[in-house]
């Protein structure tokens, strides 16, 4: 588990790497990137950078894109962190949402046989028969 430290120094880390990436970076294919997870290591040595993009068509360009602003990346983002060491980052590709949606697609396509409401069925019910005192 992730302690409450790391979940803090992840989540800094996803803003300011999606702002440098909306406002400072250059290369316009590594703009269509939208950053969904960072997951540091414990001693702050790499950073996994998740990213999905609107068009799963261009993302292998992004990720080369992402990839070689990699450097310049980690530089603003020391001088905007303040930490002490600033992760290497790597990027990945986030394919959690399609992931879902195929699930969803899968639990819709299932049919149940047993309506929404059980029925009462008369053999169910119990009669208890009065008993004499």
């Amino acid at each position: 588990m992730t302690s409450f430290r790391m979940q803090r120094i992840n989540k800094q880390m996803q803003r300011e790497i999606s702002l440098l990436l909306e406002l400072r970076v250059k290369n316009e294919t590594a703009k269509h990137a939208v950053i969904t997870e960072v997951d540091c290591s414990r001693d702050l040595e790499n950073a996994r950078v998740y990213f999905t993009t609107v068009d799963p068509s261009i993302r292998d360009d992004v990720k080369k894109s992402l990839d070689s602003a990699a450097g310049a990346l980690r530089t603003m983002l020391g001088r905007q962190l303040g930490l002490r060491q600033t992760p290497a980052l790597s990027f990945h590709v986030d394919t959690s949402e399609e992931y879902g949606r195929m699930m969803d697609r899968l639990l819709d396509s299932l049919k149940t046989d047993e309506p929404d409401e059980p029925e009462e069925r008369d053999d169910e019910k119990e009669d208890y028969p009065e008993s004499e005192e």
